[in-house]
């Protein structure tokens, strides 16, 4: 770990790094696709919502989520309402819950006086519903979506969005992602950054490295609290 100063503001990412997404398989299985395409299609979404950034344009999460969907499930899915197939992949994300460490950890990162919010390329009714399930929705100040930043993480203007939103510098923030592009992204926009590998995998070296690396969220709140 990079000594650092405690942030003033921490800046959280929402899907799969508060939210456990280990249960969205199992809906692939539902409307007769294999669980395995889970990952195909995320990675998918993800790189479409890039390469609209990357043009300087933008679509909503579940617009991009649906309509990548409906392309994949097409020759698949045995279920021949290829909309309700949708539907009920898409309806995943509003019944995940948080990973066994957010509670805890969101919980002692707020005891240390640290403004927490989140900025989420989703919609900021699933991160809602995520932290309103798992009773930790009042430690948050703000939930930010890039929908109204009009560009996708990790594009520089939907870092820059969530700053001007809590009235924050770059200097005085910091992002928090299992994801290195949501890491590397947030370096380049000037914020610091804390990696939660809850895997124990490497990180790429050819991204930019994170100032923290964490095994969960009460290990960085540990660190940060030194």
């Amino acid at each position: 770990m990079t000594r650092i100063d405690r942030p003033a503001v921490i800046v959280f990412d929402v899907n799969e790094t508060l939210s456990d997404m280990s249960t969205m398989p199992s809906r692939f299985a539902d409307v007769g696709a294999p669980p395995h395409l889970f990952a195909t299609w995320f990675a998918g979404l993800l790189r479409d919502g890039f390469a609209l950034a990357a043009a300087d344009a933008a679509q909503p999460f579940a617009v991009i989520g649906s309509g990548s969907l409906r392309t994949l499930l097409f020759d698949t899915a045995s279920n021949p309402d290829l909309d309700a197939a949708v539907d009920h992949i898409m309806g995943g994300f509003a019944e995940l819950d948080v990973h066994s460490d957010v509670v805890e950890g969101v919980t002692a990162l707020a005891a240390l006086g640290i403004r927490l919010i989140t900025l989420s390329n989703g919609s900021v009714q699933v991160a809602q519903t995520l932290l309103d399930k798992a009773g930790v929705r009042e430690n948050f100040e703000s939930l930010l979506s890039v929908e109204a930043a009009g560009r996708w993480k990790p594009h520089a203007d939907s870092y820059r969005y969530a700053l001007e939103q809590c009235g924050a510098k770059p200097e005085d923030a910091m992002l928090v992602a299992v994801h290195p592009w949501d890491i590397d992204g947030a370096h380049r926009a000037g914020l610091a950054t804390a990696w939660i590998h809850r895997d124990g995998g490497p990180y790429p070296d050819y991204l930019a490295a994170p100032d923290v690396t964490a095994r969960s969220l009460p290990h960085l709140a540990q660190l940060l609290g030194r």
